[in-house]
């Protein structure tokens, strides 16, 4: 009876059955994804293109015109179809601009804006369309330069806005000034004509110095009686 009991007492029980523990969820990352991140900068820079474009900075001022910021777009996303059709309407732009200028015939303006939209749009046939104008109004303004008394301008020192220049210029406006007259200011190109202009009025400040300018060689001012209402 003893022996029973005691045999009884040393029987195990058995080890509980292991259970499935269920593995931790894998967690979403801290911050944005690369591709997240891209498509931001994306929205942004194309953000900022449109706001240039509708203030005006086309091309200017570097690395803050709306050029600078869809061409950052293109380097995100070569195929981006908005950073492609900004860059097409900012040429467009430029074209009209120079058409306007060569309206005004202040043909250095046209040139300049060519030049920039031949750089965004190599080979364009707007820009090539304009340049024919421009080529046919400069052939017709030198055909068309009326006669008058001339003054010649020499080349190397008005190219270098030299003092000697600026005293001829003088004594033309006074002369311009007493005796009424109207003045035909040839030069080279627009803005050594609208410098040789504003020497004019300088020279006589509170005088309307009537006249115009056209592109030209040699430079020289055709100094005439007014005709008309002028």
């Amino acid at each position: 009876m003893l022996l029973a009991l005691w045999l009884g007492g040393c029987v195990t029980t058995p080890a509980p059955v292991p259970r499935a523990v269920p593995l931790p969820k894998p967690q979403k990352p801290a911050g944005p994804t690369p591709e997240e991140v891209r498509q931001r900068n994306i929205a942004f820079l194309l953000g900022r293109a449109e706001q240039a474009q509708q203030r005006g900075h086309l091309t200017q001022p570097a690395g803050a015109s709306a050029y600078d910021y869809y061409l950052r777009v293109r380097q995100l996303d070569s195929d981006n179809r908005r950073a492609r059709s900004g860059i097409q309407s900012i040429v467009i732009e430029l074209v009209a601009r120079a058409r306007d200028a060569l309206r005004r015939r202040a043909f250095g303006e046209v040139n300049g804006y060519l030049r920039s939209a031949e750089a965004l749009a190599p080979g364009s046939p707007l820009v090539a369309e304009v340049r024919k104008q421009l080529a046919r109004e400069r052939s017709r303004a030198g055909s068309q330069v009326p006669s008058g008394d001339e003054v010649p301008l020499p080349a190397g020192p008005l190219a270098s806005r030299a003092e000697s220049v600026v005293q001829l210029l003088r004594g033309a406006a006074e002369r311009i000034r007493v005796d009424g007259l109207r003045v035909i200011i040839v030069a080279r190109n627009d803005a050594e004509g609208r410098w040789v202009y504003q020497q004019l009025r300088d020279a006589v400040m509170g005088y309307r110095v009537r006249g115009d300018i056209r592109i030209g060689s040699p430079p020289r001012l055709i100094l005439m009686q007014p005709t008309g209402g002028n």
